[in-house]
């Protein structure tokens, strides 16, 4: 598309951002939540108190990701039992559009008042498939520190999802980490070789998160939503997010409430622990903070790694979308005082929900 992902991400036009909204949807395996998302432009003409709100949205239609909010309205719906009829949609049962449209404006008007809410706010997609990327940057580090002890936080960390990785199995490539029994199997299709297997004494001993509202998995309710924003017909999904609600039942991830420029400049300053790696890592949410929080952070960051040792070093791994090129990119840097200066290194492209991820390092 012209103009190019900074172009796509500033799309006001509604028109537009619906049909680029759509067709992301559909070429990552969504078809029906394509067809729910187009069905929005009716939406937007009708009478109701989501239709003129969706008619005069204040900002960036798309970085807002105001389609997405409306269609998890839709999709929960039917998680509640509210209304099923867009079960036969999701499950493709129906696909005729004119159809989807129809019935698509006829809900609106039904739950008019309850849907209307659902633009309050953006999406929370917590994905656990992108917790791929994220062990496959802490393997790399791990090939690159001694002992490989690794003390774990997170920015964005919505519901922890991803926080709880430490009790997730993996399979990327040839390489396995994690205990064999876990309900959460990360599984992607794996391109090129498989990252750094897990070195003697591997060990995650802590991670924490953080979120500016972060979501309760053990509270039914609060799951639920969470999961009524994953497209309904991605079956890998919605299962990976009832493992992450079982996981969490079990023992709740480590989230604190707050800014995420507030967490990391509360958490670098702390004394390190000698043979422990300090590690930050976020995905697929810098792009929405602020220029001035990205650059509290950044500047923190950088004041800790000054301090960095070879046994106190210092990570940072970030699975970000480029805006030049809108590719999911694993960038990770290391710091210890001595060889690793903090120099970023590219080491994966990876598909947004993790279907799939590229490994491009040695």
């Amino acid at each position: 598309m012209a103009g190019g992902a900074q172009g796509i991400m500033a799309l006001e036009d509604f028109a537009a951002a619906l049909a680029w909204q759509a067709a992301h949807a559909e070429e990552n395996g969504a078809p029906a939540t394509a067809r729910v998302i187009r069905a929005l432009a009716g939406v937007r003409d009708s009478d109701t108190a989501t239709g003129q709100r969706i008619a005069h949205w204040p900002g960036l239609t798309l970085k807002d990701a105001m389609p997405l909010r409306i269609a998890g309205g839709l999709h929960h719906l039917v998680l509640t039992g509210a209304d099923r009829r867009l079960a036969a949609v999701y499950a493709g049962a129906v696909s005729d559009q004119g159809a989807v449209d129809a019935l698509v404006l006829d809900l609106v008007h039904r739950f008019d008042a309850r849907l209307v809410g659902w633009l309050d706010g953006p999406p929370q997609t917590n994905e656990a498939g992108r917790a791929a990327s994220i062990m496959a940057g802490l393997l790399w580090l791990a090939a690159r520190v001694r002992p490989a002890r690794f003390d774990l936080f997170e920015l964005g960390a919505s519901a922890g999802v991803n926080t709880m990785l430490d009790r997730y199995f993996f399979r990327l490539g040839d390489t396995r980490v994690g205990p064999p029994g876990s309900p959460m199997r990360i599984v992607p299709e794996w391109r090129g070789a498989s990252p750094p297997a897990p070195p003697a004494g591997f060990a995650i001993t802590r991670v924490k998160g953080c979120d500016i509202a972060p979501i309760d998995l053990t509270d039914p309710e609060a799951a639920l939503r969470l999961k009524a924003y994953v497209w309904p017909d991605a079956g890998e999904r919605l299962a990976r997010i009832d493992a992450a609600i079982a996981l969490a039942g079990a023992e709740p991830p480590d989230l604190v409430a707050g800014d995420a420029g507030d967490f990391a400049a509360a958490m670098l300053p702390r004394p390190a622990e000698a043979g422990t790696a300090r590690v930050m890592f976020h995905s697929i949410m810098w792009q929405y903070l602020p220029a001035a929080t990205q650059a509290r952070i950044t500047a923190a960051f950088e004041a800790a790694a000054a301090a960095a040792t070879p046994d106190t070093p210092l990570g940072w791994i970030a699975l970000e979308t480029d805006p030049a090129t809108f590719r999911h990119e694993l960038r990770v840097r290391l710091w210890d005082g001595e060889s690793h200066a903090g120099a970023p290194h590219l080491l994966a492209h990876a598909h947004p929900h993790g279907a799939w991820v590229e490994w491009l390092a040695d």
